[in-house]
């Protein structure tokens, strides 16, 4: 296993995923089969049963499991060198993250980390405001440009359908758009409030039901 994958795991302090995996069991994060074959027609390369697989996880924490990569000891309980702020500023302390984060050593080049970094749209639309400053942040942990020798990153989008209107021209050039379909479980509902002509509304005195990803009105109550 390669250090930096080694430091993504000792900065994984995620709750959910601590959760999850005590509740659900240690197989919780293991990517199922049928995903990874649809992940590898988009990315071009294996991705292993075994690769680490993270939810909701922090920028910072990737930013400085890149910095921590390049040295020759893990992280201990001591502070950080003050040299570290000038590398563009690896920490934040912004609660910014990533979906789902997938890391693997490349099967063939063994000094060669694939990072896939996955970001989720179900009942809410994309906006390009913080897709842009995702890819501000990931622009100075990875490069713009050119990236690390030894790290090959990805970006990828999953949603019900194709985003759309979404502006790319300030992307790094290897965060190109990349997406997967995220399918929807069959008669998912959502309750919301709506005015008297039924548009929704935060003032509405008026309630509906939607089947779907808001596409087909079920139900309305008043």
């Amino acid at each position: 296993m390669s250090k930096l994958i080694e430091h993504l795991k000792s900065f994984n302090r995620k709750e959910r995923f601590i959760l999850l995996r005590e509740v659900l069991g240690p197989q919780t994060f293991q990517l199922d089969k049928c995903f990874r074959e649809k992940l590898e027609g988009k990315i071009g390369s294996i991705v292993p049963d075994d690769a680490f697989v993270a939810m909701d996880y922090h920028l910072d924490w990737l930013q400085i499991a890149m910095w921590f990569r390049k040295k020759d000891e893990m992280p201990q309980d001591k502070k950080i060198p003050m040299c570290c702020r000038n590398e563009s500023m690896l920490i934040e302390g912004t609660q910014e993250d990533i979906d789902l984060l997938i890391a693997f050593d490349d099967p063939e080049k063994t000094d060669i980390v694939h990072l896939v970094l996955v970001e989720a749209k179900g009942d809410t639309p994309w906006k390009n405001d913080q897709l842009n400053s995702k890819a501000r942040r990931l622009s100075r942990i990875f490069g713009s440009e050119t990236v690390p020798k030894d790290v090959t990153p990805y970006f990828v989008m999953m949603s019900p359908s194709e985003p759309k209107k979404i502006r790319v021209d300030t992307w790094p050039c290897w965060m190109k758009r990349s997406h997967l379909e995220l399918p929807l479980p069959e008669r998912l509902l959502k309750f919301t409030r709506s005015d008297e002509c039924g548009e929704n509304s935060k003032n509405g005195g008026k309630r509906k039901v939607y089947r779907n990803f808001m596409i087909k009105k079920v139900k309305k109550s008043g």
